[in-house]
């Protein structure tokens, strides 16, 4: 059994999010990784596909998922499964857009646990490169 507990080393910062590892290889885990994501309002990552699916759940705030032509909002207590090599975008919603049982104020930090296979590997779209997540390792 191995407990984390949330600390600045396990923390990955990018221009668009913090990533906190909870579980992950490097932790212990031999299936799965799970982070923490904070993102600030109108954040977004970089339109790229993974090659695992992935199963976010909003916790805090509002995020928009763009998976191939679809565009959907998540709020807290909410979840999206990503399917594996699907192109998507996150972005942290902007306003006072409201999400289910008018829970999720997208006017403050969005924050989701995202939970994958271990072994992923991501390609931002265009790069022609595949890497690994830092966080996920």
């Amino acid at each position: 059994m191995h407990i984390t507990a949330p600390s600045p080393g396990l923390d990955v910062t990018t221009a668009n999010a913090t990533m906190t590892r909870l579980a992950a290889p490097s932790l212990g885990s031999a299936e799965l990784s799970v982070w923490r994501v904070r993102m600030t309002p109108g954040a977004q990552g970089p339109v790229h596909t993974v090659d695992r699916e992935q199963v976010w759940t909003v916790t805090s705030g509002v995020l928009e998922f763009t998976v191939g032509e679809r565009t959907g909002t998540a709020a807290a207590g909410q979840a999206v499964t990503v399917p594996a090599g699907a192109v998507r975008r996150i972005r942290a919603a902007r306003g006072a857009a409201k999400g289910a049982a008018g829970t999720g104020d997208a006017g403050t930090e969005a924050e989701a646990l995202v939970a994958m296979a271990c072994g992923a590997t991501v390609e931002v779209a265009g790069s022609g490169e595949r890497i690994r997540l830092p966080w996920a390792e």
